[in-house]
């Protein structure tokens, strides 16, 4: 049997354990580190290094991409969720929608207050926010950082459709102001704006975790070895039984294997509910009851609109064109700016609702808003925003130009969970149940935010009707209707009014159409022992010695935005508790 010897092994070569090996191995260059990653290397490729192309990585075949089956659910009408992960050297890095959304400072103040974790509150972690990035937008912002290795910017293209999204809310909505940066963490910035990008401003190119902190190090890394294409089975505490290949670690192994990845690793190492573990075969070594559980995510849909041929979008892109990608790719390389530097994401808003709005929700959400949001002014219930395409498989629409209402409820109630189902293959899909819908607060804020979305799509400039196979079905005789053709109504216009039965329409096409944002955390929580917690604030894995969990899966509750950004910072502060546990300077 083949074996290794390292002193640090990262199992699993995503967004937060590439940070980690990254500033491990710069500060001490003599540490011996492994990764060990299932998916492929990303280097150079364009439909990673390329903003525009990330749509590409959610087709079927992709090689970059898992995809996770949830079990059939009564809520969606017997859907099974599909949720997509990133299985690549940079993880979700280096195949999401590089929009740049940050936390809410109350998040991480939460996971400090509520959930005992001394040192993950905002003012800790908001150092670490400004240390991986450069923000090119503007000099002297008190919450963002100049030196890091991440570029954030506006992007190479600032498209009509989302010009015309900022233009619409200025006239249509006055009880709400702009703001020139959606993401400085406090409720200022709860607000319409132009959306910041994971984006460097200098090239156009995808600001990921492989190429910046990875593949441009390479010569600060002299014993950081990375192995793609290896799935990690489990832990080993007992190195007597045979595996396929052995890896051993002298100091620290952390599994960085994501949400899904990482309390599967667990569970085959026999560390978890013990029912669950005797039902595969796996002799419970650890009872850590909330192993797999605490799953959450965020509820998105992207409605999608007839566009005009004057739109900017990037249909013809992602439809794989060969004159616009051929026009866009010269553009991109010549000068690192057009539509293959941007994302399609321009402008949005994270809201909360006013007093009038929160009536129009409903009782359902009432008690959700008083528990959760009322006393933290700072956190959002919704992302809505104007999306320059249609979002989705291209081949499945007739070729043309569409735009997208998108929106996310920021704090899904339900809560999911998974667990192994086979206790040697690895390749076994979980039993999987993410509860999307089993409240019916998430349900009500859905419904509202598409009747609140459609106002302003169908007041843009560019509109030119519904993409009606994707809306709900209304009675023609409804002013709800939706037609597939149109032109755009005056900002004033009176709002759409919905009927019983409209209402009826809306909630039906909402648990038809709802999906994932691929944002799941929280399934190896990072909470006292005695709440269920899996990990402490040190991420050390409770009852067990040199194991820790540095990704997604620690997040104790939900953060009201894209989860890039917060995997980023969980690197990089696991990379300064290994440090000074390890006593080494400069981290």
């Amino acid at each position: 049997m083949p074996e290794s010897t390292y002193d640090i092994i990262i199992a699993g070569g995503g967004t937060a354990g590439c940070v980690l090996a990254s500033r491990l191995s710069t500060a001490e260059p003599s540490l011996k580190i492994l990764v060990l990653e299932a998916g492929p290397h990303t280097r150079n490729d364009l439909f990673h290094v390329q903003p525009a192309r990330y749509l590409h990585h959610l087709r079927p075949d992709s090689t970059t991409i898992k995809f996770y089956t949830a079990k059939h659910s009564e809520e969606l009408l017997g859907r099974q969720l599909v949720v997509p992960c990133g299985q690549c050297l940079g993880g979700g890095s280096s195949v999401n929608f590089t929009m740049y959304t940050r936390a809410s400072a109350s998040d991480y103040d939460d996971w400090e207050t509520k959930y005992g974790n001394a040192g993950w509150g905002s003012n800790d972690l908001i150092p670490l926010l400004k240390k991986s990035e450069t923000y090119q937008i503007a000099k002297d912002q008190e919450t963002h950082g100049y030196s890091g290795p991440l570029g954030v910017s506006y992007g190479g293209h600032f498209t009509n459709v989302g010009q015309q999204f900022l233009e619409v809310a200025k006239e249509y909505d006055k009880s709400r102001g702009k703001t020139n940066d959606l993401n400085d963490l406090s409720e200022k910035s709860l607000a319409y704006g132009r959306w910041q990008k994971w984006i460097d401003a200098t090239n156009g190119t995808r600001s990921d975790v492989p190429h910046h902190f990875i593949y441009g190090k390479e010569n600060d890394h002299p014993n950081l070895e990375i192995q793609t294409g290896c799935l990690v089975k489990r832990v080993i505490f007992d190195p007597s039984g045979p595996e396929a290949y052995t890896a051993k670690a002298s100091k620290l192994v952390v599994l960085s294997a994501g949400t899904f990845g990482s309390p599967q690793i667990l569970e085959r190492s026999g560390i978890g509910r013990r029912d669950v573990l005797e039902q595969v075969g796996v002799e419970p070594l650890v009872q850590l009851d909330e192993v797999g559980e605490n799953y959450q995510d965020h509820n998105v849909m992207f409605v999608p609109y007839l566009a005009s041929d004057e739109a900017e979008t990037l249909d013809g892109i992602v439809r794989n064109d060969a004159d616009e990608v051929k026009k866009w790719d010269s553009i991109w390389r010549a000068k690192g700016s057009g539509l293959m530097s941007n994302n399609a994401l321009d402008a949005g808003i994270k809201l909360r609702p006013t007093p009038e709005e929160l009536k129009d929700i409903g009782p359902e959400f009432e008690e959700t808003w008083k528990e959760y949001f009322e006393k933290a002014p700072d956190k959002p219930v919704l992302w809505i925003g104007a999306v320059s395409m249609f979002v989705g498989e291209p081949s499945s629409v007739p070729p043309r130009k569409y735009f997208s209402m998108g929106y996310f409820t920021t704090y899904p109630v339900a809560r999911g969970y998974l667990h192994i189902t086979d206790r040697e293959d690895i390749n076994a899909p979980p039993s999987f149940d993410p509860r999307y819908l089993t409240d019916k607060a998430d349900l009500a804020l859905l419904n509202w935010a598409y009747k609140r979305s459609r106002e302003f799509a169908r007041r843009l400039g560019v509109y030119q009707g519904e993409y009606t196979q994707a809306h709900p079905k209304f009675d023609e005789q409804s002013p709800a209707f939706c037609r597939d053709s149109g032109t755009p109504a005056a900002v004033h216009a009176e709002d759409i009014q919905y009927s019983g039965v409209d209402e009826e329409a809306v909630e039906q096409y909402t648990r038809e159409f709802v999906a994932t944002a691929w944002h799941s955390i929280g399934t190896c929580a990072m909470k006292p022992h005695e709440q269920g917690g899996v990990v402490d604030s040190k991420l050390n894995v409770y009852g067990t010695r040199g194991l820790k969990i540095a990704d997604l899966s620690i997040c104790p509750s939900n953060v009201g935005s894209n989860t890039y950004s917060t995997a980023v910072t969980v690197g990089e502060k696991a990379a300064v508790i290994i440090a000074q546990e390890l006593g080494i300077a400069g981290l």
